[in-house]
């Protein structure tokens, strides 16, 4: 039979994706050295955001070492103060809190929530790839920030990131949709899992279901993807259908697991607005 699920439409673009800016020029150090001195610098702190009346703040140039995310009206840089204590950061940057960006969310607008995923994202790594892990010798930044080298064998480092799979399961009647509640957890969910080596992104969904839940799926149909920087994901999203209605619920993971109609899923509210769950759930709630 056809596959009757629905795939993502051309013309939809889901929170933290779709950047506008210019990635180019970050091996072009004079421009870089003279758009830093009149562009935007986002201050950071140990992954959160520093602001000032709840925006995030722009610094002039902080004279440390910046990420360069790219250029539109006027270059964007990053610079993490993670190095000073909290209050000391904050002094620094002219900010009055250190803020996750998540929280940030709904008073952004699209082109600057993805603008401050992506410095998250990239200072995070920077962070914690200070050192090589081939040799334990520092690093030190190049191409603008987005490659480390090693002072000691030589080794490039690239930005780092880890692939999951996030999916819909629906009964085999595709009025019901299965969600979990995962440890230690309040609320309802999807089902999402990281990718490991020598398995396919299909693969992924088959198994991450029948290792956590129990379930048999068999058609599994590409919904949308979404970067998601916390700290360096891409959350690849998938619709499944179930072979049957029986689960099993592997409790070293999940606290509870259900199927829910359409109308139970409405009650439950929408509290992760800026995930790809969103989109997955309120499509699935869109089709009955």
């Amino acid at each position: 039979m056809r596959s009757r699920v629905a795939r993502v439409p051309t013309n939809v673009t889901l929170p933290y994706n779709g950047l506008a800016l210019d990635r180019g020029r970050r091996g072009d150090r004079d421009w870089l050295a003279a758009a830093r001195a009149r562009g935007r610098v986002l201050a950071f702190w140990r992954d959160r955001c520093l602001v000032a009346g709840g925006v995030p703040v722009s610094l002039t140039d902080p004279g440390r070492e910046t990420v360069f995310l790219g250029h539109g009206d006027a270059a964007v840089f990053a610079v993490d103060l993670s190095d000073l204590a909290e209050e000391a950061a904050a002094r620094e940057a002219g900010a009055e809190a250190a803020v996750d960006i998540r929280s940030l969310f709904t008073g952004l607008d699209a082109q600057e929530a993805a603008t401050l995923a992506y410095a998250r994202g990239m200072l995070h790594w920077a962070r914690n790839q200070r050192f090589c892990g081939a040799c334990g010798a520092a690093t030190a930044a190049e191409q603008a920030g987005h490659v480390r080298r090693c002072g000691g064998c030589g080794k490039l480092h690239f930005p780092r990131i880890e692939p999951a799979v996030i999916m819909l399961v629906e009964a085999p009647d595709r009025q019901r949709c299965l969600l979990a509640r995962h440890r230690g957890a309040a609320a309802f969910s999807t089902l999402a899992g990281f990718l490991e080596i020598g398995e396919s992104l299909e693969d992924a969904v088959r198994r991450e279901l029948a290792e956590e839940a129990g379930v048999r799926v068999g058609e599994v149909v590409y919904q949308a993807s979404q970067a998601w920087p916390f700290p360096s994901g891409l959350m690849v999203g998938f619709r499944a259908l179930a072979e049957t209605e029986a689960f099993a619920v592997d409790h070293d993971e999940l606290d509870e697991a259900r199927w829910f109609t359409r109308a139970e899923v409405r009650a439950l509210g929408d509290g992760r607005p800026d995930s790809i769950e969103s989109y997955l759930v309120g499509t699935w709630l869109g089709e009955g």
